[in-house]
């Protein structure tokens, strides 16, 4: 067999789900014993991403111990999962530079923003290619369910994992092989059920803001996701979450400390830590802060575990925060194609997360944007433009787009043209399954112009096409400048990047 890191992906790739599950949760029988323990909830859809882990862990040769051994900080959450575990990750990395422990970092992420491999970091640095397609190719020697093709009629075990499961598989393979010292490790969308939570005993579990996502697998409520994201809280490890905007009853709050409680842990909210430094790019938004004091608490946690008692210093704060980078989110890039031409990526895909989009990228654009709208004439429209596309079964890309435009439109933020797109990174005739219905289009169109109605409103086929787009409509202002939100989803912001990039 072709062992090539494009092989991988290709074998990775049809083990992906086509369509969630529309049945209810499945009968007790198809779980394993280890879920039958708990209480969960109603919602759950198909069978829990966690069925099946253990025993392929097993057949490829890790055992439970094994997986412990990685020292694992563990994260779930609805906002800032990945911004979270970077900050923690980078933290303890640079007090490893600076003491020699930990001398090897391990970080888990998903999904990629541009490249499959970025989920798998080792101090920081995504893995090679080829490490990619080596440690694949041992998983696929050692679990002969990949020879074959996915039947979703056979049992857990016997079907194999599938894509997202298969992703969680190689990295703990990765990281066991790398013998790293400690892993950060993001759970997918959930907690309870997720993949990820085969870990036993992690030494810190993390929970990071909670919102309303995933409702169609973890429930229509808050009571149900925070019960879900809760699920990663183990005894003896230390149980952490940033402060929630919770609601007026109070629930996810107390959802968490009785998730907590009943592994006999005491849950802490972090507030904002003020050793951070001020004034830091890496550290705007403000979310960001919070993102990173949780990131903070969460680093120290562990070397409360594992070097009793040790803090991070301030040059290790101050330095974890220089060298933190974290693509995609509230990232600023200059276009090198086009002169004054800036633009603002940040892969938001649920109502909260793109409300604190707008209201970053209008304050970010507030100085920069001096030619009023009302003074253009036809033809030499400008300044800010916004790319947007969401294509996902399990969400409402028009409620989405929805809130988008009601926040742009609380921070003032005018925009004069907007570019609606696919998922095709390039233009072509052949039909593709990231399309809309031109019934959609319409309601896209409508819902924009109900908060915006001088905007100009843009349909193309393809990335490529909404980003040269784009670029034409800021060579034809008047000001020759132009300040571009692309935002909605990570397959909409990777590709962008990577064009930009290019």
């Amino acid at each position: 067999m072709d062992r090539t890191y494009e092989r991988a992906l290709e074998t990775i790739e049809v083990r992906k789900r086509t369509r969630r599950p529309i049945a209810a949760s499945p009968s007790k029988a198809a779980l394993p014993p280890r879920l039958l323990a708990g209480s969960g909830t109603p919602q759950l859809r198909g069978t829990p991403s966690l069925a099946g882990i253990a025993e392929w862990l097993q057949q490829i040769g890790h055992s439970a111990e094994d997986i412990n051994a990685l020292n694992i900080i563990h994260v779930a959450g609805t906002k800032g999962k990945g911004s979270t575990c970077a900050f923690a990750e980078s933290f303890l990395r640079a007090r490893g530079r600076r003491i020699g422990y930990p001398a090897k970092t391990g970080l888990y992420t998903s999904p990629h923003l541009i490249y499959p491999e970025e989920r798998i970091r080792l101090d920081g640095i995504t893995i090679s290619r080829e490490r990619f397609a080596r440690y694949f190719f041992e998983i696929f020697d050692r679990l002969p369910q990949l020879h074959s093709p996915y039947d979703s009629d056979l049992p857990v075990v016997q079907r194999g994992p599938r894509n997202l499961q298969l992703y969680a598989l190689l990295a703990f393979h990765v990281f066991i092989r790398e013998n790293v010292d400690v892993v950060v490790l993001e759970t997918h969308s959930g907690g309870e059920y997720d993949a990820t939570n085969v870990v036993e005993k992690p030494l810190v579990t993390a929970i990071t803001t909670l919102g309303m996502d995933h409702v169609a697998t973890l429930g229509p409520s808050m009571k149900n996701i925070a019960w879900h994201k809760g699920g990663i809280f183990k005894s003896g490890a230390a149980a952490l979450s940033a402060v929630q905007a919770d609601d007026a009853d109070g629930t996810v709050n107390r959802v968490l400390r009785e998730r907590a409680e009943a592994k006999s842990e005491v849950v802490r909210f972090v507030a904002e830590d003020e050793r951070l430094p001020a004034g830091t790019r890496q550290l705007e938004p403000s979310v960001q802060r919070k993102n990173a004091s949780l990131a903070l608490a969460a680093a120290e946690a562990w070397l409360e575990a594992r070097c009793s008692g040790k803090e991070l210093s301030d040059v290790d704060i101050h330095a974890g925060v220089e060298q933190w980078s974290w693509p995609g989110r509230f990232q600023v890039v200059h276009d090198a194609s086009v002169k004054g031409c800036t633009w603002y990526l940040d892969a938001a895909h649920n109502d909260m997360s793109v409300s604190i989009a707008a209201q970053w990228f209008a304050a970010e654009t507030a100085a920069m944007t001096d030619i009023p709208a009302s003074s253009l004439k036809s033809g030499e429209e400008g300044a800010r433009i916004l790319i947007f596309s969401h294509i996902n079964e399990l969400r409402d890309s028009v409620a989405l787009l929805g809130s988008l435009a009601i926040a742009l439109r609380d921070c003032k933020a005018e925009i004069e043209h907007v570019i609606f797109t696919k998922y095709a990174t390039v233009n072509t005739c052949e039909e593709t399954t990231d399309g809309r219905s031109t019934s959609e289009t319409e309601m896209l169109h409508a819902t924009w112009r109900k908060c915006q109605p001088g905007t100009r409103i843009w349909d193309e086929l393809s990335i490529q096409a909404a980003v040269d787009r784009a670029r034409d409509n800021v060579k034809s202002s008047t000001s020759r400048t132009g300040q571009i939100l692309v935002t909605g989803s990570q397959h909409l912001v990777g590709p962008v990047l990577e064009i930009l990039q290019a």
